[in-house]
């Protein structure tokens, strides 16, 4: 049977963010899949350099807008170890109360766009309005519905009030009535389960071996849960259990993530009843003293870690971020091979991609020793490589614009 190439991406490759999967098929089924990002490099770890710590937090929370609370918050963990400073237990349950919103609001998303991927649009419209009230929770308590800007160097920045806590407690019932409808939905109907078991399989070595985090590791079985082996903020008061599951494919994940939400609901409400009082915030110096920390949070969708290195000025040497998508994308590869080309766009949407949480900048080396690029090489080199691909951009005639006075 011939062999054919085919690309999928760089412009909605099944979601909404540019990436390029050269998929290899015989028929229908996958026998090579080449995975390509790097369309969406913003230099936000290079823009950390040149400002000061308070005001990259401005620039780490848009990182990823789903997660933009645990970039800020594995950010700002890794300076206050730097700095010697340990923040106010209220602070560390506000940002334990806020983790799990966000965690709710990112699982609820996922379900959707998941359910939109396979036909389901029903389920994605209900996951979605459902979606909404958490979003709204969130708005109330950050003032936005993404950038919620909660955290700050030493604490947060903004207190919970008994009103607010009421209003939450209030969104955790309905929110919870419409999860157990969603698990046992995603347990017992059989359409569901056909379309996404035995699909983009990881085993649990494999998920090992690849490095993979986060509910699609747990989903192999493999408890990577850093609430948990690496606890932080309040989580070493809050009670958590990692939710973890044994089919290795699509299912699982989908199974993991839902039984998550029921999870953060416990969790709010724990901390909600138990939420100490005293200060928001711990003094902090303006100038961090010399070293260097790895910090690690457990992000919707998995392991994310930052390193930051401090030279005793008050802006940072070195920022290093590393999502959770950025390691799960090694195991796509692999879930994709074998399967049939249909199920190419579920398989890339259960890891949740987030592909400017991905993409970075690199420097080449040559024999001669370092070379470093501006702005026009890099242009010109990524004009080169795209019509090496048959793609020449110079080509391309735009419009003249008229303008009509």
């Amino acid at each position: 049977m011939s062999k054919i190439t085919i690309p999928i991406g760089p412009q909605h490759p099944s979601l909404k963010e540019p990436g390029c999967f050269t998929i290899t098929l015989e028929g229908e089924k996958v026998v090579n899949a080449v995975v390509g990002v790097g369309y969406n490099h913003r230099g936000l770890e290079k823009a950390c350099e040149a400002r000061t710590y308070i005001q990259d937090l401005y620039i780490i929370e848009r990182v990823c807008g789903i997660c933009s609370h645990t970039h800020s918050t594995a950010f700002c963990q890794a300076v206050e170890e730097l700095a010697g400073v340990e923040i106010p237990r209220r602070a560390a349950y506000i940002r334990v109360i806020m983790a799990e919103l966000e965690r709710m609001h990112s699982h609820l998303l996922w379900l959707g766009v998941a359910a939109h991927e396979i036909g389901f649009d029903t389920l994605f419209m209900y996951s979605w309005r459902d979606r909404e009230k958490v979003l709204d929770i969130l708005a109330e308590l950050g003032g936005n519905r993404v950038n919620y800007g909660i955290n700050t160097l030493g604490g947060v920045r903004r207190d919970l009030e008994p009103q607010m806590a009421d209003e939450i407690r209030a969104m955790l019932d309905i929110v919870e009535e419409q999860n157990k409808y969603y698990i046992q939905l995603a347990l017992s109907e059989t359409t569901l389960a056909a379309r996404l078991s035995g699909i983009g399989k990881l085993s649990h070595e494999d998920a090992l071996r690849l490095g993979a985090v986060g509910p699609v590791s747990r989903a192999s079985n493999v408890d990577t849960d850093i609430r948990v082996i690496d606890k932080y903020a309040a989580y070493d008061e809050v009670p958590v259990t990692a939710i973890t599951d044994d089919h290795c494919d699509v299912f699982g994940r989908a199974v993991v993530r839902v039984l998550e939400i029921m999870e953060s609901i416990k969790m709010i409400r724990w901390s909600l009843d138990n939420l100490p009082d005293g200060e928001l915030t711990a003094k902090m110096p303006r100038r961090i003293p010399e070293g260097e920390v790895f910090s690690r949070t457990e992000a919707p969708r998995g392991e994310d870690t930052h390193y930051v290195r401090a030279n005793g000025t008050d802006k940072p040497d070195r920022v290093r971020v590393r999502a959770a998508s950025e390691a799960n994308w090694h195991s796509v590869k692999h879930m994709l091979e074998g399967d049939y080309l249909a199920d190419v766009p579920i398989i890339i949407a259960a890891i949740d991609p987030c592909y400017s949480c991905t993409d970075r900048s690199i420097v080449l080396r040559s024999a001669a020793g370092e070379r470093v690029w501006d702005w026009a090489a890099l242009r010109r080199y990524g004009i080169e490589h795209y019509k090496k691909q048959g793609f020449d951009a110079s080509k391309i005639k735009i419009a003249e614009r008229k303008i009509i006075r």
